[in-house]
């Protein structure tokens, strides 16, 4: 297992500095990140990174779903001695985070991917790399020494590029796939919309794709010479809205390591995931990014959950935000989470050390629930430590 770290030691760490009138450069409470980001950054990527769909009625969904599950704290439990650690997709981790794929870092700070997964390495917390990052695959890699690493898929039109993508994923060490089903097309976004802000089109997160092999070879000239042409044939394949249930036997034999369904919010979708041999589901609507008016993630995890049985690995995102977020995610049956916007804004805000921050306040945060809430770590939860507000 991973080596046990005492997450909650940041509180103390920050109270010391404080003798000498340091305080943290950014906010303790990481609900207070996208306003800090909305003042500080352009209106163009904040939109793209806290936007959702239509009016984003889901994104409010998915708080409020965390929000009416209250935690029921226990007393005179020994707490004293804390290990956060477990495996996860037979994967030695020191707590039950991982970093969500997040595209275009770029827009957010020009150290981009690099600086998210230098920070996620230097935690031991897994650092997805979206396919539509701002940096190579490789690249991220090379930043992130022999550190957990994973690869999510937005999976292809053309099968060449998909089988290109996974043959570079895993030549750079990425140890598990991550295909996000959710997003065959683009939503509907207004805050996108009514800045006309699509990053894409200028060739900001398609750095995969223009230095992949397979893509290139579908040009009629080379990226730099005609990079319109580069965008538009991007464009072209980026997603198919025609894939089924069957077309996952290509990826299966594409690739050996642990594969993971994102974007799961109804059991039957998560018996077919274990029915096809896949490793493990999110239970995930994106972030509310893509259908509007969709079941909120909490509300639809305890299902997904009682669907997988011990068939599938359950993580779960969409909607955390504090520790206490973790800890009803993990009450209700996730085996890990994925993190996403709030680490976007700490990158935003301040480059590889804002990610840092964002990793070490949610799992202090997490560590200190636990214990005040008598776990001694996070294989003891179960939704007996939960009660629904009906309120």
């Amino acid at each position: 297992m991973a080596t046990t770290q005492h997450w909650a030691d940041f509180q103390y760490e920050i109270y010391l500095n404080g003798m000498t009138g340091a305080v943290p450069r950014l906010p303790t409470d990481l609900t207070r990140l996208e306003e800090l980001a909305g003042h500080r950054l352009g209106p163009g990527p904040v939109g793209y990174v806290a936007g959702s769909a239509g009016s984003g009625s889901t994104a409010h969904a998915n708080r409020a779903a965390l929000d009416r599950w209250r935690i029921v704290p226990r007393m005179l439990r020994d707490v004293h001695e804390r290990d956060l650690s477990l495996e996860v997709l037979g994967r030695p981790l020191p707590a039950p985070l991982a970093l969500a794929p997040i595209g275009v870092l770029s827009i957010m700070h020009p150290d981009a991917e690099c600086a998210a997964a230098r920070a996620a390495a230097a935690r031991g917390v897994p650092y997805i790399l979206s396919s539509a990052s701002s940096t190579p695959m490789e690249q991220v890699a090379e930043a992130m020494g022999d550190a957990e690493r994973w690869f999510q898929l937005y999976w292809a039109r053309d099968r060449e590029v998909t089988a290109s993508f996974l043959e570079r994923a895993k030549a750079a060490g990425y140890t598990a796939l991550i295909v996000t089903l959710d997003t065959p097309l683009l939503a509907w976004r207004p805050r996108d919309l009514d800045q006309a802000y699509l990053p894409f089109l200028h060739g900001v997160g398609t750095a995969n794709y223009f230095t992949d092999p397979a893509f290139r070879a579908g040009l009629a000239k080379p990226v730099h010479e005609d990079p319109n042409a580069a965008v538009m044939h991007f464009v072209g394949m980026f997603a198919d809205p025609a894939k089924t249930w069957p077309d996952l036997a290509f990826l299966r034999e594409h690739w050996d390591g642990p594969i993971v369904l994102k974007g799961i919010l109804h059991p039957d979708d998560a018996r077919r995931a274990a029915d096809a041999g896949m490793d493990g589901v999110v239970v995930s609507n994106h972030g509310g990014r893509q259908v509007a008016g969709s079941v909120a993630a909490a509300d639809a995890l305890p299902r997904v959950v009682e669907a997988a049985g011990d068939r599938l690995t359950v993580l779960f995102d969409s909607g955390i935000r504090t520790g206490d977020d973790v800890f009803k995610a993990l009450a209700l049956g996730a085996r890990a989470v994925l993190l996403g916007r709030p680490y976007a804004y700490g990158l935003g805000l301040d480059g590889q050390a804002g990610v840092d921050h964002v990793i070490r306040c949610l799992l202090a945060e997490l560590d200190l629930t636990l214990a005040l809430s008598g776990h001694a770590g996070p294989g003891s939860l179960t939704s007996d430590d939960l009660v629904r507000d009906s309120a």
